[in-house]
């Protein structure tokens, strides 16, 4: 009986809080080419998109019994080519995106939009 109790205790718990990732889904647009497409990032890991280098930190989702949301934590590097006489990556930005509110905290880049999808298991 007090299994029984744990185990239907452990499974409301996790269904009253947010789900968190390992994996987040971004998408990117070439705003040149206006080509998007969808990245999988292993959180922790970083992942280039054309002169971008994207790292997940976090990835959540919202319980199901709540207005759906996906938060995704991000720092972003910009390699620029070495014609421009910057040598190294330089952060451009860190924080969180947010899927139902894309505009919210966008990454400021001449070339390149990202904004969050989903978080996978």
């Amino acid at each position: 009986m007090i299994r029984i109790l744990a185990v239907a205790l452990a499974f409301f718990a996790a269904a009253a809080s947010p789900a968190f990732a390992q994996r987040a889904v971004i998408r990117g647009l070439d705003k040149i080419t206006g080509h998007a497409s969808d990245y999988t990032l292993t959180i922790g890991r970083g992942m280039r998109i054309g002169s971008l280098e994207v790292i997940a930190r976090s990835c959540s989702k919202s319980a199901p019994e709540e207005t759906p949301e996906v938060r995704i934590y991000v720092e972003v590097f910009d390699h620029p080519p070495a014609s421009e006489g910057e040598a190294g990556r330089r952060e451009i930005f860190h924080g969180w995106l947010f899927a139902s509110s894309p505009g919210l905290s966008a990454v400021d880049h001449p070339t390149y939009d990202i904004w969050a999808i989903d978080c996978r298991s």
